[in-house]
């Protein structure tokens, strides 16, 4: 039982601002009315679509976010602006992903009752980085006093559980005895804040898990990782095109285009069943069946996905214990939302208890790990 592989410690930091969807309402249809009035005459020659407008009760219908988190309030509400204000920082100063990812990665150190000198590698995981290089995990390695290595992983929604399989497979060959795992989803500059159909979907956060040995492991609560399984399938339905090439293409680097787009439906429609398939092949992979699992901690990007997902593995609606709902509070955050689900809805579970973490996302893809309560 001591070469068990355990997520010991899990952590969560949500910034100190909010915008609720009557906020981010007020603002978008403030917008779209003066965009449409500017473009009347284009409009009416069919040169320019016109801006729908919005309302609160359809995006809690459509999606069942509430609210969401975000790192800087001012500038995203401006309908003169539509983008958060953010301040650059110098290039020795600690940037701001480093910044979220270090409060969260204290927090998931503090749980799990680890010291950064006990920690071999630093991943941070997410669906962007602030920049190419040098990484946000040897930053953040440095900030915390970590020896050892670090590197930074982009994995779209799938970036926290890909993350957790790496820190997984490491400590199985021995390579590292402790790895710190972290999703710093500072998502807000890449939402398009003039488009319907996506403006309320994100929210900031910032979310870490340590990994190691249970013959390390002292916390008070620990899950022995069974087993981890990915899946990746190439689909253009969710992208973003923001990037260095837009110099040499002689683009907009901020034109919608280049930020967050999807096709919502057909994600749905082909994302659910990916999904349910490759939770039931993993669980039977270890003589489970979805009827298994106490708790399933899911992505958190749509509340219609991850009931129809359960219904198709449960043959019925799940509680909301056994499948816990953040995204009403915090949104969409990209890969963080099954590990913010698993952090905040995991202290009450027995020993033995099955759980599954699972991710989905762009790309397709679709990670997903086994636990169990020690």
């Amino acid at each position: 039982m001591s070469q068990d592989i355990v997520i010991s410690g899990v952590g969560v930091w949500n910034p100190e601002y909010t915008i609720t969807n009557q906020e981010l309402v007020e603002s978008y249809n403030a917008y779209a009315d003066a965009f449409n009035q500017a473009n009347k005459d284009k409009i009416e020659r069919g040169e320019v679509a016109a801006k729908p407008f919005s309302s609160a009760e359809f995006i809690e219908k459509a999606s069942g976010i509430k609210q969401r988190f975000i790192y800087q309030k001012e500038g995203a509400l401006d309908i003169n602006r539509m983008r958060p204000m953010i301040t650059e920082r110098a290039e020795d100063e600690l940037s701001h992903q480093a910044e979220i990812a270090v409060a969260a990665a204290r927090k998931a150190l503090t749980a799990a009752n680890k010291q950064a000198s006990e920690v071999d590698a630093v991943i941070v995981s997410c669906a962007y980085t602030q920049r190419a290089y040098p990484a946000v995990a040897i930053e953040v390695q440095q900030e915390l006093g970590i020896q050892g290595f670090g590197f930074d992983m982009l994995v779209a929604c799938s970036a926290a559980t890909f993350g957790l399989h790496r820190a997984y497979e490491m400590v199985a060959a021995k390579t590292a005895r402790c790895v710190l795992v972290i999703n710093p989803e500072l998502v807000s500059p890449q939402i398009n804040y003039t488009d319907r159909d996506s403006h309320f979907i994100f929210g900031d956060v910032a979310t870490a898990a340590v990994v190691e040995t249970a013959a390390t492991a002292e916390s008070a609560h620990q899950y022995t990782i069974l087993g981890t399984k990915a899946l990746t399938q190439f689909s253009n339905n969710i992208r973003s095109n923001f990037g260095y090439m837009s110099r040499a293409h002689d683009v907009d680097p901020y034109g919608p285009d280049k930020l967050f787009h999807q096709a919502g439906r057909k994600v749905f429609k082909e994302v659910c069943p990916l999904a349910a398939q490759h939770i039931q092949s993993h669980l039977s992979q270890y003589g489970l069946t979805p009827q298994s699992v106490k708790r399933w901690f899911l992505h958190q990007a749509n509340i219609n996905m991850n009931t129809l997902i359960c219904k198709k593995l449960l043959g019925r609606d799940a509680t909301p214990e056994e499948a816990p709902i953040v995204l009403d509070q915090y949104a969409n955050t990209a890969s963080a939302g099954s590990i913010i689900a698993f952090a905040l809805n995991h202290e009450n579970l027995g020993e033995g208890d099955i759980g599954v973490i699972c991710s989905f996302g762009a790309g397709y893809s679709i990670g997903s790990l086994v636990i169990k309560k020690r």
